[in-house]
């Protein structure tokens, strides 16, 4: 019977290695994509920036990456405008501590580059979820981070852009920007956030978070990336369940249209 179990036992194929991910493992991979179109003022730009260093910054965020189940995360930072529109501001960077975080932060605040022409949220929802590809990390999480002041109005239905996105195991969650004072406000529409909501953020756990004024900005981002970074609560400014769009996804490329036909392309 010895001579029998060892014969088989030598028959054995080798164990199977250990998986091993494609890149350094992280809690998440999160792509801030940050809307830079014409319908931002210059100090409206310089204030997003620094928003976004100050949240990167702050204690809470710093402690809800340390506290994660691996205690680090992969962050990158681009700004968007029309189809054709992305530029990588802070490629995709390993964050570990406060450390990383600040200067993660400070090459945020290095880039004061003018705005750029167009809205497309679906070429900037691709543009992201490419991003993902080879970027040297494997996330237990993937999450697109976007913000927005108006409609999309270029670039293919961005209904159609998130269903793709989602598709690929990647959450999309909004921020958007309901700050009306701007110069441009024929682009906004009122109730931008259900637009978020309905036709722009998807996949598990997705939410909304509104920004009603500049000065309350960097406190939205601060809980906006807590939340993204530790996971938000069940319940916790998610967005609707999948259902009919309560606004018109299309509106932006509609207002457009009649602009141009009206006015020639601004």
């Amino acid at each position: 019977m010895r001579a029998c179990f060892a014969a088989c036992l030598a028959l054995l194929p080798l164990a199977a290695p250990a998986w091993e991910p494609d890149g350094l493992e992280v809690d998440l991979e999160l792509v801030l994509a940050v809307d830079v179109s014409r319908s931002m003022s210059p100090d409206e730009l310089e204030t997003q920036r620094r928003g976004y260093a100050a949240a990167l910054t702050s204690d809470e965020v710093v402690a809800a990456i340390t506290s994660g189940m691996i205690g680090r995360v992969a962050l990158s930072y681009v700004e968007w405008a029309g189809a054709a529109a992305q530029r990588s501001v802070v490629d995709w960077t390993l964050i570990e501590g406060a450390e990383d975080a600040a200067r993660f932060a400070a090459r945020i605040g290095e880039r004061t580059a003018p705005g750029m022409r167009r809205t497309s949220i679906s070429g900037a929802l691709f543009h992201a979820a490419e991003s993902f590809e080879d970027n040297g990390f494997h996330g237990l999480r993937r999450v697109i981070d976007i913000s927005g002041d108006g409609p999309n109005n270029q670039g293919g239905p961005v209904a159609a852009a998130r269903d793709a996105v989602v598709a690929e195991g990647i959450t999309i969650n909004g921020l958007p920007l309901m700050t009306p004072e701007d110069e441009l406000a024929i682009w906004d529409i009122a109730d931008l956030d259900i637009y978020y909501e309905d036709c722009v953020v998807g996949g598990p756990g997705a939410f909304v978070v509104p920004v009603r004024g500049w000065a309350a900005f960097p406190e939205a981002v601060t809980r906006k990336l807590v939340l993204e970074i530790a996971g938000p609560p069940a319940r916790l400014w998610q967005a609707e369940a999948p259902g009919a769009p309560r606004v018109d996804c299309l509106v932006g490329e509609k207002t457009w249209d009649r602009y141009r036909r009206t006015w020639g392309d601004p």
